[in-house]
């Protein structure tokens, strides 16, 4: 008879932990409690347009693939994607543009032309973000943080001898600030902290390797969307031979003699060798670890960002605008201040605008474009959202128009909404925080709960609230750290 094991939620490292586990024999169950896969990684659609609803960046694509190959399968058969050409197109107010090109030497370039931030310190700063990865990602993306043998190998012990040149003891706005010479230059790049719900103004730079990935690898696009990166693993993991259970919620993870037994689902015992809990961390303490004893100093971190989404049919097609378009704030400082200090929304945010028709024009009717409209909001304190959203909209409007030149809201054919709110009822994400606990200090890192139980045994944990993190890479990531851990 094969092990059982039970994965509880089938977020996107939920589905790579169920695969991971069938290829090594395992028989797997996932319990989600939504009707459908993918935790944030979903989509909605309003009529003709479809929207995909969370991540929208990809990066690190070999961390699907690898999915598909250690299960005997061509990724190129089952998950097609592209190489951007562009990153992201950049907009200030004072009319200044800047394209993010993934050719290094043309954005840098571009930067020189069009900001007067020196080429050069462009390819230097690249340069630096691709040292950092590679020597932390060894340590802090592939390992785990919490095991004797990841700080006693080679690799790490070659990184202690550089930890004063991987910016631990500096901010990620203090290295921005020496590395370039013009504040658009710094505020580009101090943008990469919101990329795991931080603050650049109180972020390690150690986070300065985001970049990295994004220009020295490469930012990417399924040919079918986003959420194709969820209905890629999801189908593989069917195909394997994965049992789903969708909308049952899970009432209680069975623990006996310290170890867990399997879980309970309206009442009933459904027993397995080994329990992995995709679910929020903080959450999954309060609900169906309540029993357990509680891991305080972890649950009482200060968690990351939220988000505010709007996701508008926009009756008309703008040239000028590509998959990711960034709209900056006048005042990045206070923005954050605002978010993480004050818990509100800043009069003058920086709005991100996605645009997947660009790319896969079936996502909007012809000539109309499919925008998913964001800004970054603090984590849901108890806050009056009703009139903060509708402030918030009235000001991206006025940003947009600002901007473009146009008159957005005569143009919003469909409307729907994303906020902290309704992000912590769909995904059970603590607060609304979009990427668990915050990343605002030097030792954020450790302050992440490990991928398995110390306390109790064959319990593992895996998903953006646990090591090493969230976003799409870092998820599947701690999936793979978390089955390598499994006999």
């Amino acid at each position: 008879m094969s092990k059982k094991a039970i994965v509880i939620g089938a977020g996107i490292a939920g589905l790579a932990a169920a695969v991971r586990l069938a290829n090594k024999g395992f028989q797997v169950q996932v319990f989600e409690a939504n009707p459908y896969p993918g935790g944030k990684l979903s989509e909605i659609k309003h009529g003709d347009y479809r929207f995909d609803a969370g991540p929208s960046l990809f990066t690190l694509p070999e961390q699907v693939e690898e999915l598909f190959r250690i299960s005997g399968r061509s990724p190129e058969q089952h998950f097609e994607y592209v190489k951007l050409p562009v990153a992201c197109h950049y907009f200030w107010e004072d009319g200044n543009q800047v394209k993010a090109w993934s050719d290094i030497n043309r954005f840098a370039e571009e930067v020189e032309t069009k900001l007067g931030e020196p080429a050069e310190n462009v390819r230097k700063a690249l340069k630096e973000s691709a040292f950092i990865y590679e020597h932390l990602s060894p340590l802090f993306m592939h390992r785990s943080l919490h095991k004797l043998n990841t700080w006693t190998n080679k690799e790490a012990l070659k990184s202690y001898l550089k930890m004063g040149k991987l910016g631990i003891f500096s901010t990620m706005n203090k290295s921005n600030e020496k590395r370039f010479s013009q504040s658009k230059m710094v505020q580009l790049f101090n943008r990469y902290a919101t990329y795991n719900g931080s603050n650049p103004y109180e972020t390690p730079a150690t986070l300065s390797i985001i970049p990295h990935l994004e220009f020295n690898i490469g930012a990417f696009f399924p040919k079918k969307g986003m959420h194709d990166i969820t209905l890629s693993i999801y189908n593989l993991a069917l195909d394997l031979g994965v049992n789903f259970e969708f909308n049952t919620k899970v009432d209680e993870i069975l623990v006996q003699n310290k170890q867990a037994i399997g879980i309970a689902v309206n009442g009933i015992r459904k027993e397995a060798d080994l329990v992995v809990n995709n679910m929020d961390m903080v959450n999954a303490y309060k609900t169906i670890l309540k029993k357990q004893k509680q891991p305080r100093l972890l649950l009482d971190q200060p968690k990351s960002s939220s988000a505010l989404i709007f996701y508008w049919g926009i009756k008309k097609n703008f040239p000028e605008l590509d998959l990711h378009n960034i709209l900056f704030s006048e005042n990045y400082r206070e923005e954050f201040n605002h978010i993480f200090h004050k818990k509100s929304i800043y009069h003058d945010p920086t709005v991100y605008i996605n645009i997947t028709s660009v790319y896969k024009s079936d996502d909007a009717p012809e000539g109309c474009m499919n925008w998913f409209t964001m800004i970054n909001v603090p984590n849901n304190q108890g806050q009056n959202w009703d009139i903060m959203i509708s402030e918030a909209r009235k000001n991206i409007i006025a940003k947009v128009n600002r901007i473009l030149k146009t008159d957005i809201e005569s143009l919003i054919d469909v409307e729907d909404v994303l906020e902290p709110r309704t992000i912590e009822s769909r995904t059970s994400s603590a607060n609304g925080a979009l990427y668990g606990n915050s990343s605002n200090n030097m030792y954020a890192a450790f302050l992440r709960h490990a991928n398995y139980s110390s306390d109790i045994k064959n319990l593992y944990f895996c998903g953006g609230s646990v090591h090493p993190g969230g976003g799409i890479p870092l998820c599947l990531l701690s999936a793979k750290i978390m089955t390598e851990m499994v006999d």
